[in-house]
């Protein structure tokens, strides 16, 4: 069989870093996608054995939201492309100005990609995009989902009304994510393509960063609130609000991407991703279990204690796990190794 040679879009992100490595590891060929030289220049710095190699090569695409924004990138150099990853969506609060700066890039950013793989690259055979589980349930409801068990089959129903609320951005970071899956599905029913589609949903994802981060303060959001709500306060302060209580390890979740990428028969579907439920009070109890210097900044709450809502939602990782052979990695493992690391930035910092 023909070696694979893939585009990888938002590879300097917190998940695209993971999928760029476990992609090299495997002797796949990237050319990797990002929004400037130097975005470019930091991602050839982390991986120093590929970079500008037949291995890994860059594409620097300022803005993915415009027409013919791949149409370079995909422009075959050593051969052509068979498969597309799509992982770049803005999920920084910070960055945000309106709503509309989730929408936009997310929907648009998609729709741009598919066309240039239609009219670009017809050796495409298969489109691979990171999703999120915030485009199957109705998460700006989670007092009301209740204990339903949320499948692929699942959508979450908000409006684009809803999503233009400036005074929740967090509803329209979540529409964000399901109209631009939503859009990559009608996409590909709709268009005479010559590739099929697969979308990947997880939670939350909390985990050890791949790529190099000096600074803190430059966390992805996830990471961000473990190292600010549970790593940076005190003994006898109030446990964090337990918040989405599903998640994934990036590393894991990389992993799907590049299973997706072996596996024929894994597409034309949507997974869900996730590895279980998780809440502050077993946060806390990892992180003061493992790391004894941190019992003065970790909240201690009442360890041991169940502190989910009485009826949990929760998430079906069945095709994931049987049709991508996914073995998840524990809550341990999870935790333990993303402390680790933060602690290691911040002694470095």
């Amino acid at each position: 069989m023909q070696a694979h040679r893939i585009l990888l879009t938002g590879a300097n992100g917190f998940v695209g870093s993971h999928v760029l490595s476990q992609l090299l590891d495997r002797g796949i060929s990237v050319r990797a996608v990002v929004r400037s030289e130097s975005k470019a220049s930091a991602v050839a710095e982390n991986f120093p054995n590929h970079a500008n190699t037949p291995w890994l090569d860059f594409a620097v695409v300022p803005d993915i939201t415009v027409p013919h924004a791949f149409d370079s990138a995909l422009k075959p150099q050593y051969r052509a492309f068979d498969t597309v990853i799509h992982t770049a969506s803005p999920f920084l609060y910070r960055a945000v100005n309106s709503n509309l700066d989730f929408l936009n890039p997310a929907v648009q950013g998609t729709i741009q990609l598919l066309k240039s793989v239609m009219n670009v690259a017809p050796e495409v055979r298969r489109v691979i995009i990171t999703s999120s589980f915030a485009a199957v349930a109705d998460l700006g409801n989670m007092d009301g989902i209740g204990a339903k068990v949320h499948t692929s089959e699942d959508w979450n129903p908000v409006t684009w009304e809803q999503a233009l609320d400036e005074s929740n951005r967090n509803v329209a970071y979540q529409a964000s994510k399901k109209f631009a899956e939503a859009a990559a599905w009608k996409f590909v029913k709709e268009e005479k393509v010559n590739f099929d589609l697969v979308t990947l949903c997880p939670p939350m994802v909390y985990g050890p960063i791949q790529h190099k981060l000096k600074n803190l303060k430059d966390l992805n959001e996830s990471n961000g609130r473990i190292y600010n709500l549970f790593m940076s306060g005190k003994e006898d302060a109030e446990l964090p609000p337990n918040a989405l209580y599903l998640y994934t390890d990036p590393r894991d979740l990389a992993f799907a991407h590049v299973q997706a990428v072996k596996i024929p028969e894994a597409g034309s579907k949507r997974y869900i991703v996730c590895t279980d439920q998780i809440s502050s009070q077993e946060i806390s109890d990892i992180l003061r279990r493992n790391f004894p210097e941190l019992a003065s900044r970790v909240p201690k709450g009442n360890p041991g204690a169940y502190s989910l809502p009485a009826k949990t939602f929760s998430a079906d990782s069945t095709s994931a796990r049987h049709m991508l052979g996914i073995e998840f990695r524990s809550k341990e493992d999870t935790f333990v190794a993303l402390a680790t690391q933060l602690l290691e930035i911040e002694r470095n910092a």
